[in-house]
């Protein structure tokens, strides 16, 4: 798996494709403005990202453990799922995961989740629309692998795919991956790869705290009604 540089990357203007709207973006200017924004902005997000992880992992740690048992009884087998995905410039790093799919899923290899997957238990629909399934990757955002808010990392098999096939899809490297992010609140599996995209270079380089605060409630708000599956 390659592993990306920030000043590596070909900061050329990104083009989405017509049929999703033709979003621009000049890539160089974006760079610039995220080097003089971290200096402040990202050293108080990792440090509000540590203090909330520690929070939720103590409140929500008997949650974990109850779903733990029902995936077990729903289908025999470890209820926590591992996976590599790809951070912040490449880095590969490990994320953890509530299992909600059947075991041995992806057998024959990895396939990119959909609406009502039929690979899909029946606890894992409830803890995917309420995202309850995401929790133990509080542990990555506590060791700074993750983010609260950022594009969801991707598996380095699709990386490698959507990279070739899709221009700008590396960019979504530039900043740290997140549990929750713009194309999540906006259409979750509903959403192709090219439009998931669009909202997440849309947040990389329209994102300030305004666009943090938005699509933190906007999670809240799928939590409480259910209505989000990823």
């Amino acid at each position: 798996m390659k592993h990306f540089k920030t000043e590596d990357l070909k900061l050329q203007g990104g083009v989405i494709k017509p049929e999703f709207g033709v979003v621009r973006y000049d890539y160089q200017k974006k760079l610039n403005t995220y080097k003089a924004v971290e200096k402040w902005y990202y050293p108080l997000k990792r440090l509000l990202d540590v203090l909330m992880s520690i929070v939720l992992l103590y409140f929500t740690f008997p949650i974990m453990v109850l779903f733990a048992v029902l995936i077990v009884i729903d289908s025999f087998g470890n209820p926590i799922y591992k996976q590599i995905r790809v951070g912040k410039n490449g880095k590969l790093i490990t994320i953890y995961k509530l299992r909600s799919m059947k075991l041995n899923a992806e057998c024959n290899g990895a396939q990119w989740a959909e609406k009502d997957d039929p690979r899909i238990t029946k606890v894992g629909k409830f803890i995917r629309k309420t995202r309850i399934d995401e929790l133990p990757q509080l542990l990555n955002v506590l060791k700074g692998e993750m983010s609260f808010i950022g594009p969801r990392p991707e598996r380095p098999e699709f990386v490698e795919l959507f990279s070739s096939e899709i221009q700008g899809f590396e960019k979504r490297c530039l900043v740290t991956p997140g549990l929750t992010g713009l194309a999540q609140v906006k259409g979750g599996y509903d959403l192709s790869p090219e439009e998931k995209l669009k909202y997440d270079l849309k947040y990389i380089y329209k994102g300030n705290i305004f666009t943090e605060i938005y699509i933190c409630l906007k999670t809240i708000n799928i939590i409480i009604t259910g209505s989000g599956s990823r």
